[in-house]
């Protein structure tokens, strides 16, 4: 399997972003994507805001699936802050359970699961989490609950691990191949992260720079 490049690595923070300026734009107008709530975080619904072009992009992996499934999105835009917080609280975590780690060691282990607030993906509204659903808006069995921690789910988080079922095995390829053919990039510890334009995409698609930079939602 090929190594994986993780957000922490410096080779993602080294990553130079030419900010193009798109805007946030809300994914539930139009109705055109199935939308979750539960990372509703704020009354303005920042959590359901994506850059324009990875918006497109979704609607275009959206229209690759088989007949009879949809996308279901759980969460695109998140503030710095929010971002802060995460990383921080998941590092504290792990702190108490391995007290000998380094601080280099501990950021690294952090960041398989929640990415470092200075070169996140989700607050420069490049990323998505979502996953599979039918046409009824019932999930679909992707191997582990979306958000399962590596520690939690055995590794079984990790895209493309190997404990997990036939069946989600290929719920994840279905998913994959559309995402992947309509440009965006996955990080393979989270098999329901997808972004494009980001730092992480450019460093995978061999791009000059990122499109977007991390952005306070207005």
């Amino acid at each position: 399997m090929t190594e994986i490049v993780l957000m922490s690595d410096p080779k993602v923070a080294a990553v130079p972003v030419q900010e193009c300026g798109e805007p946030l734009v809300d994914v539930r107008r139009g109705g055109l994507l199935l939308v979750d709530e539960r990372k509703r975080s704020d009354s303005a619904g920042a959590f359901a805001h994506l850059r324009e072009g990875v918006l497109d992009r979704l609607l275009e992996a959206q229209g690759q699936l088989p007949s009879g499934l949809r996308l279901l999105f759980v969460e695109g835009y998140r503030p710095p802050s929010l971002q802060r917080r995460y990383f921080e609280e998941y590092a504290a975590q792990l702190r108490a359970e391995q007290p000998d780690w380094a601080d280099e060691q501990l950021r690294s282990a952090a960041s398989r699961y929640v990415s470092p607030p200075e070169i996140a993906p989700h607050s420069a509204g490049a990323a998505v989490d979502l996953t599979l659903a039918d046409d009824e808006g019932r999930e679909l069995d992707m191997g582990t609950r979306m958000n399962a921690s590596p520690e939690e789910s055995a590794g079984a988080c990790y895209t493309y691990a190997d404990n997990i079922s036939v069946e989600a095995r290929s719920h994840r390829d279905i998913l994959g191949a559309a995402l992947s053919a309509a440009g965006l990039v996955n990080y393979p510890t989270e098999w329901w992260h997808w972004s494009y334009g980001d730092r992480y995409w450019a460093l995978k698609e061999g791009a000059a720079a990122a499109h977007y930079g991390p952005r306070e939602f207005h």
